[in-house]
């Protein structure tokens, strides 16, 4: 998790008695590694009882109780302190989890305007999309700066190719092993699958993601009117207010 996360965790621990589960999830669902960690924690210790799925940060907390939840995330190891010595790993961790939180605001705000259900988990599968290149900053960063490096050299070369030289694998195919391996929300695991791009909610992440990449150092890279025209058509508007709505969304 990021040490802003632990520090407001650990500030929420000391009002334990008055702190609930609407308080506690604001902190979870900004940080795409703890929310992750309480989405996996809480479907390991899932009854087989149960036959519906703890889609969103806020029903995981209120399954497994502001207490427990205390007691099984005591301090947390950083990803700062992880990546401590290595400034170069830890900055294209940090600026990949900043994406994540603009990506995941995009497709909230896409999500409200098309008055989904499923809004909060459509955040969350933004928050989480890139979760397996977070870890591998986290887990092997010598392995995530060769792959930039990589693409830096070759500004055409795509993420998976690269993925593919360095690691003999792509990275969403790890990712969605891993999340059918931790047992996550069925319905998070598919809205996270861009093969499956028929679908609104599927694509509605998709397009924050690209958006967020897009315009990560501003708003005029060539390939934003593209965003803009995909993004008006998915969310049934002119380019002219879709483009005004994403700089609400962005401000």
């Amino acid at each position: 998790m990021l040490h802003e996360t632990s520090e407001q965790i650990e500030e929420l621990r000391s009002r334990e008695e008055q702190v609930d589960a609407r308080l506690l999830a604001p902190v979870i669902s900004a940080d795409p590694l703890m929310c992750l960690k309480l989405l996996a924690h809480v479907s390991k210790h899932r009854s087989s009882r149960r036959v519906t799925d703890t889609e969103t940060a806020t029903a995981a907390l209120v399954m497994a109780g502001i207490g427990p939840f205390f007691r099984a995330f005591a301090r947390q190891p950083t990803v700062q302190d992880r990546l401590v010595g290595q400034p170069r790993a830890l900055e294209g961790l940090l600026r990949l989890l900043a994406r994540a939180q603009r990506a995941a605001r995009f497709a909230l705000g896409f999500a409200v305007h098309r008055m989904d259900p499923d809004a909060e988990v459509i955040h969350e599968a933004a928050l989480l999309h890139d979760f397996a290149e977070m870890l591998l900053w986290c887990h092997a960063p010598l392995l995530a700066l060769e792959i930039e490096q990589r693409q830096r050299a070759d500004p055409t070369l795509r993420s998976v190719v690269a993925q593919r030289q360095v690691l003999g694998v792509e990275l969403i195919d790890v990712q969605q092993a891993l999340m059918r391996t931790w047992r996550l929300p069925e319905l998070l695991v598919r809205i996270s699958d861009e093969r499956h791009d028929g679908d609104t909610q599927v694509r509605s992440v998709a397009l924050a993601i690209r958006l967020a990449r897009h315009t990560r150092q501003g708003w005029d890279n060539a390939a934003i009117p593209d965003d803009v025209r995909d993004i008006s058509l998915l969310l049934n508007l002119r380019q002219e207010a879709t483009l005004k709505l994403l700089r609400d969304l962005d401000s």
